[in-house]
């Protein structure tokens, strides 16, 4: 199933003298050529270029660059070395400055042409390291036997197959640093072939916990390799087992007899990850299964900035949306009388809990379980004074919260600022309609976080106050 990576599949026919219009939300160049679009991957707005046809459809042309003409100031050398072939990255071709730029452009595209709304204040993005920022990744592994064994990486570009990685600049440096060791550790196990895939989770402090998913119990010389791997690496890493879902992870010694082997730092405040938000005093712990922002840095200063959109007051009732464990709520109750966090999650909300009794802010804090895609108007009047909310929703957006949140404010009720924090301008722009067109709200101020630098993906802030 996997192959060596020699790049695209081959090319078809040649065009010639595209003019790239501008970039896509996937990061292509958009053309036209004979009343087709043409996405072409690499391609930067305003080159010029010929390009090679991958895909033909009626309506769209897939395209990959042949030649170009015509290079855009903004264009640089990718750093790495897989660039063009990994899945992992699609805008290591533009350099730092380009890559922001882009990403406002999509949140302003989307506000305006889904949402129809302007006429806010731009906010500065928010940015940090551009590589070795990456804490959080999912990693493929697959056996072939023509490639002499096994390969760990993403996936390529396609899908279907594996980019073989000895390093990756994006990933926390002491993560790259210890693929290839990693690698042939894996390899010599009676379960190789049926190891899918790994979970990497990195704290703070640069432990790291790889999770890895195991089709079938490991054998106990599986059981004693591993265990020497991690011995091996002098604490700076923990390896845990996924035998099904999610829930079964838990650390190797669990699988061993018991007292026969220990990592210290494993069961140190839970898993032994953690990270900081020191501008609130806060060190949030966390599992490497539970769900977290990937890049510490550009999430400190998001954390940091939604608390101070919201100014939130010392009296103020404040409710956390799709609180996770807690990312905002805890820096939110800095400042509040009170925070109330909603999660879907059930381990994530027991997680929250936890954090706010270790944190010493239980008495400032409450956490329940809700399907926030499936609230109404009378479960949002029933929360009560909500002076200020916070929404942090996953790609899916928050559409019902919007279309309760709109109908509350048309009686003058319910928070009187809203900060919402998206991964999705599409979903934003929807939700942000909703909120202005069918309610009395107003867009005052709106952003990009880069907190996934090198690819397309647009995080984004944005203000709404009640009129």
């Amino acid at each position: 199933m996997s192959r060596r990576t020699l790049g695209p599949p081959k090319p078809g026919r040649l065009i010639e003298d595209l003019h790239i219009e501008s970039v896509d939300l996937e990061g292509q160049g958009v053309a036209h050529f004979q009343g087709k679009v043409v996405f072409v991957a690499g391609a930067l707005t305003g080159e010029r270029l010929s390009a090679h046809v991958l895909r033909e459809r009626p309506s769209y042309i897939k395209a990959q660059i042949a030649r170009i003409h015509r290079e855009s100031a903004d264009r640089r050398q990718a750093p790495c070395q897989h660039y063009g072939v990994c899945g992992g990255c699609s805008m290591q071709h533009a350099t730092d400055t380009a890559q922001i730029a882009y990403k406002q452009r999509v949140l302003e595209d989307n506000l305006w042409h889904l949402g129809r709304i302007k006429g806010y204040e731009h906010l500065a993005p928010l940015r940090g390291p551009s590589l070795g920022y990456r804490s959080r990744a999912r990693l493929s592994a697959r056996w072939v036997d023509k490639r002499g064994g096994l390969l760990l990486g993403f996936r390529e570009r396609a899908g279907r197959f594996i980019t073989a990685m000895e390093h990756c600049p994006v990933l926390r440096p002491e993560a790259s640093r210890v693929l290839p060791a990693l690698k042939d550790c894996l390899q010599g196990l009676s379960i190789a072939r049926q190891i899918p895939q790994l979970e990497l989770a990195v704290s703070d402090d640069g432990f790291m916990v790889w999770v890895v998913r195991v089709m079938q119990p490991p054998s106990a010389h599986d059981l004693q390799r591993l265990a020497e791997f991690e011995q091996a690496q002098a604490a700076s890493l923990s390896l845990w087992l996924q035998p099904k879902g999610p829930e079964t992870a838990a650390p190797l010694a669990e699988f061993l007899p018991k007292g026969s082997h220990d990592n210290p730092r494993a069961f140190a405040d839970g898993p032994g990850l953690w990270f900081s938000l020191p501008e609130f005093s806060l060190r949030m712990p966390f599992s490497p299964v539970d769900f977290t922002q990937v890049n510490f840095a550009v999430n400190r200063r998001l954390v940091y900035k939604a608390t101070q959109l919201l100014e939130v007051q010392p009296r103020d009732r404040v409710v956390d949306f799709f609180c996770g464990l807690g990312n905002f709520s805890f820096a939110l109750a800095r400042h509040a009388a009170h925070v109330l966090g909603y999660e879907g999650s059930q381990p994530l909300v027991a997680k929250a809990k936890a954090n706010a009794e270790m944190l010493k802010l239980a008495q400032k804090t409450s956490f329940e379980v809700s399907n926030l895609f499936e609230l109404d108007r009378g479960w949002l009047d029933g929360l009560g004074r909500v002076d200020r909310a916070l929404i942090d929703p996953p790609r899916e957006g928050a559409q019902a919260l919007a279309q309760a949140l709109a109908e509350q404010s048309l009686e003058d009720r319910g928070p009187q600022r809203l900060v919402m924090v998206s991964c999705n301008p599409s979903t934003l722009a929807r939700d942000a309609a909703i909120l202005v067109h069918k309610g009395r709200w107003q867009l005052s101020k709106a952003g990009v976080a880069n907190m996934f630098p090198q690819t397309a993906h647009v995080e984004s802030i944005a203000v709404f106050d009640r009129l």
